[in-house]
């Protein structure tokens, strides 16, 4: 197992203390512990959205057009996206 020294500014080390005190976390461990596992979790569902995008983008097909006339199309649609 690997042990790491971390220094917290105090605002930060306030906002972790009052986690622990809340009684959800025992320790500045098991606190930093609970916050990788959330982080492993999200970046598995970023990866599983861009997946899903990119077979949605493949499933498409191939656009016969120029890239800004598709542009333009998109935007005459909805003019709102000009902002």
């Amino acid at each position: 197992m690997t042990y790491h020294t971390l220094s917290f500014p105090p605002a930060l080390q306030a906002w972790v203390d009052a986690r622990i005190a809340e009684g959800r976390y025992a320790d500045v461990a098991d606190y930093l512990r609970d916050l990788v596992r959330r982080d492993r979790e999200y970046a598995a569902e970023d990866r599983r959205w861009l997946k899903a995008m990119i077979d949605e983008g493949l499933a498409s097909g191939i656009v016969d057009a120029e890239p800004e006339d598709v542009i333009d199309a998109i935007l005459a649609e909805d003019p709102d996206l000009r902002d």
